[in-house]
């Protein structure tokens, strides 16, 4: 009884944060979010330091519903808190701050906070929509610049294909990004990141040897982050997941606009990527420990 009132009294008080704003910006939640992150942190204290802590929290979002835009709803950019909506970035997102929390043995509300907005923002600041990291390459390079992530590009194989990256989808169309509609002198700003990111090169593994389980299991694990490359013009990543090995081969754990929900794919990666002709191979992004 004594544990559950202590449960509840953190839960309230991590909810009087809600809303609220600092120098590195205003947050938004509800008391719903509050409640999930301080649960989910809770429980995985209880877990030993060995544990799989990318596909233990990535497991809790099975069965949420698929939202896109959640990050697009106010006009004054805003540290955004949603976890009963989510798209793949927005999954990633999270699972990527709750993990950190649990290796750094950090398991409050306002860790989670601090986790979220120092890898979404650029510096940590979210103060303009531009500060935000948009291009799923940049937040790899920012975040592995902070020593969040690492990005795995070896051995060759399977990291046999090289990605040049070339992107500029949000700059030549603005009408699909509500903030760039209302902002047009936004684009600027966003033309000249894009510049900054384009030209930068990565291994990644192309689809065709996905199929190939003993080379993958050399460069992937259970919980990595898996980043779909794409040839759609301007764009760099098409989609994001986490990595599940099962018997039949790896799986994706995604936030899924197809099912409508964050699902495990039944079908194997490699299925799934042959499914997709605009998709070419994978990317793989470890959270640091």
């Amino acid at each position: 009884m004594k544990r559950f009132l202590l449960f509840i009294a953190i839960g309230w008080w991590t909810c009087l944060c809600v809303g609220a704003a600092n120098a590195k910006g205003a947050v938004s939640a509800l008391p719903a979010d509050s409640v999930t992150i301080c649960r989910l942190l809770g429980e995985a204290r209880q877990q030993p330091r060995t544990a799989n802590f990318p596909l233990f929290f990535a497991r809790k979002f099975l069965g949420v519903p698929y939202v896109a835009h959640t990050l697009e709803t106010y006009s004054s950019e805003r540290l955004i808190v949603n976890t009963r909506q989510l798209d793949c970035t927005t999954l990633v997102e999270n699972v990527t701050a709750l993990t950190l929390c649990a290796y750094r043995g950090q398991y409050t509300w306002q860790a989670y906070l601090d986790a979220l907005r120092n890898m979404r923002y650029r510096e940590g600041i979210a103060d303009s929509y531009t500060s935000r990291i948009h291009y799923f390459t940049e937040w790899i390079t920012a975040n592995e610049a902070k020593g969040i992530v690492t990005e795995i590009q070896a051995p060759n194989p399977p990291f046999k294909a090289l990605q040049t990256v070339n992107v500029n989808y949000m700059s030549t169309h603005p009408n699909s990004y509500k903030a760039l509609r209302e902002h047009p002198e936004y684009v600027s700003d966003i033309r000249r990141m894009e510049q900054r990111v384009s030209g930068g090169k990565f291994r990644y593994i192309p689809k065709a040897i996905v199929s190939n389980g003993s080379l993958l299991r050399k460069a992937v694990r259970d919980g990595d982050i898996i980043a779909i490359t794409c040839k759609k013009k301007g764009l760099d990543i098409a989609h994001l997941g986490l990595a599940v090995w099962k018997d039949d081969g790896l799986h994706l754990l995604n936030a899924s606009m197809l099912h409508k929900k964050v699902v495990l794919e039944p079908m194997t990666l490699a299925q799934y990527l042959q499914k997709h002709p605009s998709h070419t191979g994978i990317r793989i992004i470890r959270i640091n420990k």
